[in-house]
């Protein structure tokens, strides 16, 4: 078998599918972030992919070294290309042996798989009212962000601010909901160490991103503040992007991103350092349907995985959401809180090709907002 061409799809709210190819007529699904440079990711995604035609596609691993080994390597843009491309070799591989992804890589690890549902919005608001929604849905997570835009020091009012929305649900639902909270990078490390600290007695199910990741080592720091599970890794890739994370002990969870870290493989080998290190995983995943089916390809084969992103409702899908791309839409369906294995060859996702082409033909151009502080200056969104 070879691959003969690669097609990229421009999707609202703010993806990029791409469609690989082969001479026996098995196509393969893979998703890459637009981030805010669609068309950038685009015309790398091509560039990069001329290597892949007349190639094998079931070589997998030498594909992946290939595109990898630059001499220039790493970086968002490059990854998340290499990361798709990746995602299709496999649901190809797949479809080929008719097999999902996961009996590649050890079979099944268990029974089905833990979801939480996002609430409250970038600028969060009547969380409560929201959980008790998700509650009600049967979900037993939820996950919020913690904060507006945080100067490097800023008002108690706005740490006042965070606490308030957190005890409002727990008024609202108790302790029959975990709550996962994220910084989203947002503060800077005197205001992560207050929250840390503030948070503790709500017993949330961990705190994300406390800091930005090229300030990974104040983790040291903010972590003797707090005994919440601490994390982070969804804007990091390959093993060697997360070496340091390990060596440090202080983060409890992982969150690899499959459309951005390297793919399945790379997702599992990350996984297998982590447990190495006695670290959970919970995978980051809210983008679109094809990167949530391989992510779930990933969790299936992987014990310290304890739950995954998912994003139906979230507040970037505007316009859109997962379901409206996929024909099988019973593979994204949650019961009391969980989805069940998935049990079809590849990445186990039936694509509506014709309307991906459909809206594909209305452009895409997203960017995520540009914040500032009271005083003016940029702020982290």
């Amino acid at each position: 078998m070879k691959v003969t061409s690669l097609e990229l799809y421009k999707v609202k709210p703010r993806w990029i599918f791409l469609k690989m190819n082969t001479d026996e007529g098995i196509c393969g699904w893979g998703e890459l972030i637009s981030g805010t440079k669609t068309e950038t990711v685009v015309a790398g995604a091509r560039e990069v992919g001329e290597y892949l035609i007349g190639n094998d596609p079931m070589q997998i691993e030498d594909i992946w070294q290939v595109l990898y080994r630059s001499f220039f390597r790493g970086g968002p843009i490059h990854m998340t290309i290499l990361s798709g491309i990746e995602m299709a070799l496999w649901d190809i591989k797949g479809k080929y042996y008719n097999m999902p992804v996961y009996e590649f890589l050890g079979g099944r690890a268990r029974d089905n798989i833990k979801v939480y549902s996002w609430i409250g919005g970038d600028r969060p608001a009547d969380v409560a009212n929201e959980a008790l929604k998700r509650k009600e849905m049967g979900f037993k997570a939820v996950k919020m962000n913690a904060t507006e835009e945080l100067h490097y020091i800023d008002s108690y009012k706005k740490i006042d601010a965070v606490l308030e929305r957190v005890d409002s649900i727990r008024k609202a639902v108790g302790y029959d909901l975990e709550i996962g909270i994220d910084f989203h990078g947002r503060v800077h490390k005197a205001m992560a160490k207050v929250l840390a600290k503030e948070l503790e007695k709500y017993r949330p199910m961990f705190i994300e991103e406390p800091v930005l990741p090229e300030n990974n080592d104040a983790l040291v720091e903010i972590a003797a503040h707090t005994s919440i599970p601490i994390a982070t890794g969804e804007r990091l890739y390959t093993r060697w992007g997360f070496k340091d994370i390990f060596k440090s002990g202080v983060v409890d969870i992982i969150q690899p991103d499959l459309a951005l870290t390297g793919g399945i493989l790379e997702g599992k080998k990350i996984a297998g350092m982590a447990e190495a290190f006695d670290v959970a995983v919970a995978p980051h995943a809210p983008y679109g349907p094809i990167a949530l089916a391989a992510t779930l390809q990933l969790d299936v084969c992987t014990p310290n995985v304890f739950i995954q992103e998912q994003s139906l409702g979230i507040h970037y899908n505007q316009g859109f959401d997962l379901l409206d791309f996929v024909k099988n839409k019973e593979i994204f369906s949650y019961n009391d809180g969980f989805v069940q294995v998935p049990t079809g060859p590849g990445l186990g996702i039936d694509i509506d090709e014709e309307f991906v082409k459909k809206i594909d033909m209305e452009g895409l151009h997203w960017t995520n907002p540009k914040w500032r502080n009271y005083d003016g200056t940029v702020a982290e969104w």
